[in-house]
């Protein structure tokens, strides 16, 4: 199956009905998409002499073209390779060199870099800017017909954010996207054609992935501005589109939920508000339920099966009586529709409820592999399971915790500690306003707890004494941190996650420089 032919049918369906929005703006209706797409299509294949298969990668920030290009790309039988806009040049080249794309469509912000990049990576013929004269020109060519693709042929290179080392190309197959629109369906909303979709979030990442069940529904797709989350545009696009949902990292959904802009106004346009990516505290998800209502729905997955492993829903969320309802939210949910899920210990046997293993899964919706990565294809999908990287257990109504990854996980004298249950406790004092908890190599205990913390005032930071009161009241005495250090921020990536390796990498720094017996 083609994806592209969600937009050719409501092209004949809905000729006049908004397909894309540029902010309030109507960008194209769904017969001017299904014409523009289908001429592209034609002056990729035609004009850049691109065959089935070939990759054309897309490097912009959200805007309507980006998902003229991925679509154009699709419907002429090529695959895409979306391209996080915030890397650095080098990093960029590594994406286009590894999954051998032979075009790159970009915009101004990038097109620098996108030019540079020409004649640096051996498989790239030509860089476009969308909007430009050559794209323009591109989508002058004369039209061509949906080509056929089959259900195991790639569609979607999606490069994983790349905390550690270099990143891999998770290979999307058209069934693995198809499944995940379906699963959406089933597990976290009904969409319909008078509905909208808001690209907060990169559409090279999440919001990419989940807006094709919106597409494929016929709803409008809507971009803003300031192609990230501003509160004042956000309660404007409100204002202006109906049905709206929209895919956030918890960070973001804290920002939106200490927005005055947002928490303000009105909100009955908003359907749904999508959050996974990262953990979401308690208090801050308790937080956003005050302000948004039951419109959460948090999902956990991974690119290697495109956000698609557990959910919680907005049921779940909105369920505040049940007696294990503040133990259900720290959860990531129960497995989804189309997948197996399971807790395994270290030789892959499954583990009973109440047991942490590694979280792994099957299903139709899981990566084909990683592209041109044969070893790391089969290590991660030994067994024909998907081996996440994620440590969690289930308990006995089939609600998954987890509780971090497994190289997170800090083992200080045989104990294991899962730094996420001592962020939890120390996100309780009113002082803390964020923390990230590693381990730091130590000479008599393996390793030893350390936590980073960022005061909610800088100025009157909370004392050690009383961190470990907090930590001492609710968990095991030998979880607690052996030191505090105080940061403005803690490093994240590009989507929020905290980089963890480099507190780690900090640390084993200064043990090696100081020696055994500093």
């Amino acid at each position: 199956m083609n994806l592209a032919i969600w937009v050719q049918r409501h092209g004949r369906r809905r000729p006049d009905a908004p397909a894309l929005a540029d902010g309030e703006r109507v960008h194209a209706t769904w017969e001017t998409f299904a014409e523009r797409i289908a001429a592209t299509a034609g002056g990729l294949r035609q004009g850049l002499s691109l065959s089935p298969g070939d990759r054309v990668a897309i490097l912009m920030r959200n805007r309507p073209e980006y998902l003229e290009a991925l679509f154009a790309i699709w419907h002429a039988g090529l695959v895409a390779v979306p391209v996080n806009a915030r890397l650095h040049r080098e990093e960029i080249g590594y994406v286009l060199n590894h999954s051998g794309a032979r075009v790159v469509v970009t915009d101004d912000d990038h097109g620098d870099d996108a030019e540079w990049l020409v004649g640096r990576v051996e498989s790239l013929d030509a860089a476009l800017v969308a909007p430009g004269d050559r794209w323009q020109r591109l989508g002058e060519a004369p039209p061509i017909r949906l080509v056929d693709r089959g259900p195991d042929d790639p569609a979607w290179l999606f490069y994983t954010s790349g905390t550690t080392g270099h990143p891999k190309g998770a290979t999307l197959s058209n069934r693995n996207l198809l499944v995940m629109s379906l699963s959406y369906f089933a597990d976290i909303d009904r969409v319909g054609p008078n509905d909208s979709v808001l690209h907060a979030a990169p559409l090279s990442h999440g919001s990419g992935l989940y807006g094709l069940p919106h597409v494929a529904q016929g709803a409008i797709s809507v971009t803003p501005h300031s192609g990230g989350v501003d509160g004042e545009e956000i309660a404007t696009l409100l204002r202006r589109w109906s049905g709206m949902s929209f895919f956030a990292a918890p960070t973001m959904v804290k920002r939106l939920t200490d927005d005055l802009a947002v928490n303000g106004s009105d909100l009955s346009h908003l359907e749904t508000i999508i959050y996974g990516g990262a953990p979401m505290y308690l208090a801050d998800l308790e937080a956003a339920l005050d302000v948004f209502g039951p419109r959460l729905a948090q999902i956990y997955g991974q690119g290697e099966t495109p956000m698609t492993i557990t959910s919680l829903s907005k049921d779940d969320h909105g369920a505040p009586r049940h007696g294990r309802w503040r133990e259900r939210m720290q959860s990531v949910g129960t497995p989804r529709t189309d997948v197996e899920v399971r807790i395994v210990d270290d030789h892959d046997r499954e583990l009973p409820a109440g047991q942490v293993g590694e979280v792994v899964v099957r299903g139709d919706v899981v990566m084909c592999g990683y592209w041109n990565q044969p070893e790391a294809t089969a290590e991660t999908l030994r067994g024909g399971w998907l081996h996440t990287g994620d440590v969690g257990s289930f308990d006995g109504d089939g609600y998954l915790t987890l509780r971090d990854r497994s190289k997170d996980l800090i083992i200080s004298g045989g104990m294991n500690i899962y730094p996420r249950e001592v962020e939890e406790t120390l996100l309780r004092h009113p002082g803390v306003h964020a923390v990230s908890v590693v381990g730091r190599p130590d000479p008599e205990w393996g390793e030893a707890v350390v936590a980073f913390v960022v005061a909610a005032d800088a100025r009157n930071p909370p004392r050690p004494d009383d961190l470990d009161r907090i930590c001492l009241d609710h968990v095991a005495r030998y979880k607690r941190p052996k030191e505090y250090r105080f940061l403005e921020e803690l490093p994240t990536n590009n989507y929020g996650k905290v980089l963890k390796r480099e507190l780690r990498d900090r640390l084993r720094a200064e043990a090696e420089r100081d020696g055994p017996d500093a």
